[in-house]
């Protein structure tokens, strides 16, 4: 699929990273400004319906997911989904290795995607995870996290895809934070059509009194109210 991926390229890269690391720190995630075109973002929505793109098909309402599906892009993945993948994995692998060393976990992350994904396939993740999501009227998806193995890289991002109001309304990217010994505490993340949102996939350390602690995170999406919203899901490790 030639959807002119230097561009997105060339988005990512003006990213302020910086900003993306002190947002994921302070509250959990980060949103971007439009990493793809509304033509980008009409393009991989239409791919949905090209079976032959995608490795297989989820049902949500099967697995008490929620109600909804959602594809698995097969390799090789479309031009412009790897060259987001390849060029934002190295913007994400120095939060991800920082966060390992505030919670004393074992490990670090290479800076290249490639080397990464070496690694997950040397352990039998071999297969790719990102993924088209599309929702109708009344579709939901219940609080989840995308964990494929063993291996997992702790940052992931959506992009949306379609137009909020003029395409589907409701449909709400959710955000939900669990402290130890506290209430959980949950946030809506409001994005515009090809903008993105970065987000961790199981945990984040947060600043304590006794030093950094782990918090589990999790996402979903509110009910759609009317319409059709599709997002593309980018996750950076592989699955068993």
């Amino acid at each position: 699929m030639k959807r002119r991926p230097e561009a997105a390229v060339s988005r990512a890269a003006v990213v302020d990273w910086q900003q993306v690391a002190a947002s994921l720190d302070e509250r959990g995630y980060a949103t971007t400004a439009a990493l793809l075109t509304t033509e980008q973002c009409r393009g991989l929505s239409a791919l949905y319906d090209r079976e032959e793109a995608f490795r297989s098909r989820v049902v949500m309402q099967r697995h008490g997911f929620g109600s909804g599906e959602y594809k698995y892009l097969r390799y090789p993945l479309p031009d412009i989904v790897e060259a987001l993948r390849q060029s934002i994995y190295p913007q994400l692998a120095p939060i991800a290795n920082r966060w390992r060393e505030r919670l004393r976990e074992e490990g670090r992350f290479p800076p290249a995607l490639a080397a990464y994904l070496k690694e997950c396939h040397a352990t039998g993740q071999e297969r790719p995870t990102p993924l088209i999501l599309k929702y109708e009227a009344g579709d939901y998806n219940c609080l989840h996290q995308d964990l494929y193995g063993d291996l997992v890289f702790p940052l992931q991002l959506t992009v949306l895809l379609s137009a909020p109001e003029d395409d589907f309304t409701g449909g709400e990217f959710l955000l939900v934070e669990q402290r130890p010994r506290a209430q959980s505490k949950g946030e809506v993340v409001p994005l515009r059509q090809g903008e993105a949102v970065i987000f961790p996939v199981h945990h984040r350390p947060v600043e304590g009194t006794r030093g950094p602690y782990r918090v589990t995170m999790r996402h979903g999406v509110s009910r759609l109210r009317s319409g059709r919203r599709f997002t593309l899901g980018i996750i950076f490790h592989d699955a068993a």
